[in-house]
């Protein structure tokens, strides 16, 4: 799979993990020089707490386009150091 917005690939793997239609990235696989961690949270109540980081590719910023569980409840332990988008960011096969 491979994750990309304004014309760059931001992640790309062949170990990506599917949960509710989105495929989670091995933290490994992103490009982190694209990625900048911000103070947003959210809390998913079987997943936990996440967080997220925005998207600077070439100077244009996607504002919490990724996200990730940095402690994931043990339902969810198996996406502990992946990796999700959205907000425009493709992934396809």
């Amino acid at each position: 799979m491979k994750a990309t917005w304004n014309d760059q690939v931001i992640a790309e793997s062949n170990d990506t993990i599917v949960v509710e239609n989105n495929h989670y990235f091995p933290l490994e696989s992103v490009k982190g020089e694209y990625l900048e961690t911000t103070d947003t949270h959210t809390t998913c109540p079987w997943k936990g707490l996440a967080s997220y980081y925005t998207l600077n590719v070439d100077g244009k910023k996607n504002q919490d386009a990724a996200w990730y569980y940095p402690q994931p409840k043990d339902a969810a332990a198996n996406i502990t150091n992946y990796v999700a988008f959205w907000k425009g960011v493709k992934v396809t096969p």
